[in-house]
């Protein structure tokens, strides 16, 4: 059985969902002890630890062969008893051919009683508001669908979401051919394995399976499904990839695809092994705070090249795992600003990267907050403060004196007006705790390596004109508590931004 030729999305073979029963051949196709698409799945299922007995599993289904053969393959049980629902995108790039895709994934669905969920979204449109190429974006809106409708199965079973997997019908043949692009593009070791078997909550159970696995597999059963077009396109790499480089390959080495499979396993085998011990090095000289990736760079320096674009790179998939338009000039720019005082630069996907106090930070929306709006600070009272948590205040005793920088006890009978809260001002001036004389606030925070981006949400508590508390940072000298001192006041912060870890 093989592959309808010409025309767009066409059908093939037999009716959806109808399944040829052969004496001696069980639901999955085979012959007791043949092997076939089934027992490597089973074997790939197995060594990658992919599916626990009744997780909750969403298929990706587009109605092309491979994602058909995972379909009957995960619906068959014969990868184990699962909770299985089906997500299919129509991204309205094809017209007719693609509702007709639409049509048959969800009959298939029907005839093997598996629930189904089709969504139609407007791919074109998306990737010309986020300024992206058609095959990215449509791969971020079929995994955003996909972690949804995972999410709403888990719900449905009962099951944790982390025990939920996405399945892809990803094969050795589409392993094979992004090596070959890779290769006539250039990348790491990294680029060149991928897709991997799991990562995160998505599985690819027929990775090590070739096309001519699942195309045997799909005859067995008398199973059809859609052709793309678009695949035969040669205008696009991959298409130019299968058409023309991989049977100039096989004529020149009969076993090329044997040859290649094993390349790409033996370069995952030690791709795995370095990516472990980056992974450990991250641990030590990274660290995620407040949605930022922040990189000791006294400690990254000391890191060959090679492991120091790895540790990047785990850090950054980890934290922004969206950002896949990371190429290798990106990486190496962080990798030089490791070692550059004042280094800054713009990545994709809203990212920047720059120095702050011998830390690099890579942060989406890394602009400087908003100021704080003045608001009245009753004693005793609180006020909320958007963004930066809330500000405190009550009566105390002299003697509550704490080394918490989070809280100031101030003479309350040097308070000449009503206290207020806002951000740091133009100009702002204090004399800190135990100076003699004045120094701009400016200067004040520097000193403390309160980062420029985040001043503004520092609340600095003021008596009229005049300082009193900065907060997390210093109090005044003018309100320090003394020998004389008979009443106090306990001011403290308290919030999301008060817990910072810088």
């Amino acid at each position: 059985m093989g592959a309808a030729r010409g025309g767009d999305a066409r059908r093939v073979g037999p009716n959806p969902g109808r399944h040829r029963r052969v004496a001696g051949v069980g639901a999955d196709g085979y012959p007791e002890g043949m092997s076939g698409l089934v027992d490597i799945a089973r074997a790939t299922v197995r060594e990658h630890e992919m599916l626990e007995p009744g997780a909750p599993v969403l298929a990706m289904v587009s109605g092309g062969a491979d994602s058909v053969a995972l379909l009957r393959a995960l619906s068959s049980g014969v990868l184990g008893t699962l909770t299985l629902g089906v997500l299919h995108v129509n991204h309205l790039l094809r017209g007719d051919a693609a509702d007709a895709d639409a049509s048959f994934v969800e009959a298939l669905c029907a005839g093997l009683g598996v629930p189904c969920r089709v969504v139609r979204y407007d791919v074109a449109g998306y990737a010309r508001e986020a300024g992206l190429n058609l095959e990215d974006a449509g791969r971020r809106v079929r995994y955003r669908f996909a972690e949804e409708g995972l999410d709403a199965l888990c719900a449905l079973a009962g099951a944790p979401m982390s025990a939920g997997r996405v399945g892809t019908a990803h094969t050795l043949d589409d392993r094979i051919e992004t090596l070959l692009m890779r290769i006539a593009q250039g990348t790491g070791a990294a680029g060149l394995i991928s897709p991997p078997h799991a990562r995160g909550r998505v599985v690819r159970p027929l990775l090590d399976c070739s096309r001519a696995d699942v195309l045997e597999y799909l005859g067995r059963l008398d199973q059809d499904w859609r052709e793309d077009a678009t695949n035969a396109d040669t205008s696009r790499l991959r298409a130019r990839v299968r058409a023309d480089l991989v049977p100039l390959l096989r004529a020149i080495n009969p076993r090329v695809d044997e040859a290649l499979g094993r390349t790409v396993r033996l370069l995952g085998d030690e791709d795995a092994l370095l990516d472990g011990m980056a992974r450990a090095f991250a641990g030590d000289f990274a660290r995620l705070a407040g949605g930022d990736v922040r990189f000791d760079r006294a400690r990254m320096v000391t890191l060959s090249r090679p492991m120091m674009r790895r540790v990047v790179r785990v850090a950054l998939f980890e934290s922004f795992p969206e950002a896949s338009r990371l190429e290798f000039e990106h990486v190496e720019a962080v990798c030089d600003g490791m070692s550059r005082d004042g280094f800054a630069r713009d990545l994709p996907d809203g990212l920047r990267a720059f120095d702050e106090y011998g830390t690099l930070v890579i942060s989406r929306g890394a602009a400087e907050t908003a100021p704080l709006a003045p608001s009245l600070l009753a004693v005793p009272g609180t006020v909320d403060l958007p963004c930066a948590g809330r500000i405190t205040a009550r009566m105390a005793s002299p003697d509550e004196l704490t080394d918490d920088p989070l809280t100031a006890l101030v003479d309350a009978d040097r308070i000449v007006g009503a206290l207020t809260v806002d951000s740091t001002r133009p100009g702002d001036r204090m004399r800190p705790l135990g100076m003699a004389g004045s120094r701009k606030l400016q200067d004040v925070l520097v000193d403390a390596k309160v980062p420029r981006r985040d001043r503004a949400a520092i609340p600095v508590v003021r008596d009229g004109e005049r300082i009193v508390w900065v907060a997390g940072v210093r109090m005044s000298e003018e309100y320090r508590i003394g020998l004389g001192t008979v009443r106090a006041v306990l001011l403290r912060w308290t919030g999301p931004t008060a817990g910072r870890d810088d």
